[in-house]
């Protein structure tokens, strides 16, 4: 090999090693037609099939949520959410309670401040 080939395939074979370092592998399922049309592109362009997944992968990650889209992930943590701290009581119980224990010490209050006894 010259040296600008050897140069080439050991620069390759350092990235190679240095990317499986950096990059989670993960397997896809194509169809005959995707993996075709797939296999054309990439040696049209010089490049290999993974990097072309990568770069349209990247595509759809840099576009931003459609309304539609941002309300479902919306929906999902909701219901992901639900029931988590089944031990809570529900919002009106709970809201009730509170006002409650308000109107209450409330009542303390004005009867200490009036000089009644408070009742306990």
């Amino acid at each position: 090999m010259d040296g600008g080939v050897q140069d080439q395939a050991e620069s390759a074979h350092d990235l190679a090693m240095y990317a499986s370092y950096i990059m989670r592998r993960t397997q896809i399922y194509l169809d005959e037609e995707q993996d075709r049309r797939l296999a054309a592109r990439a040696r049209a362009a010089g490049r290999t099939k993974s990097d072309l997944i990568r770069e349209a992968v990247d595509r759809l990650l840099d576009t931003p949520l459609t309304e539609e889209e941002d309300l479902a992930r919306f929906r999902a943590a909701a219901d992901a959410a639900f029931g988590i701290a089944p031990y809570l009581e529900d919002g009106r119980t709970y809201v009730r309670r509170l006002r409650d224990a308000d109107r209450r010490r409330q009542e303390r209050l004005e009867e200490q401040r009036h000089g009644e006894r408070p009742s306990r």
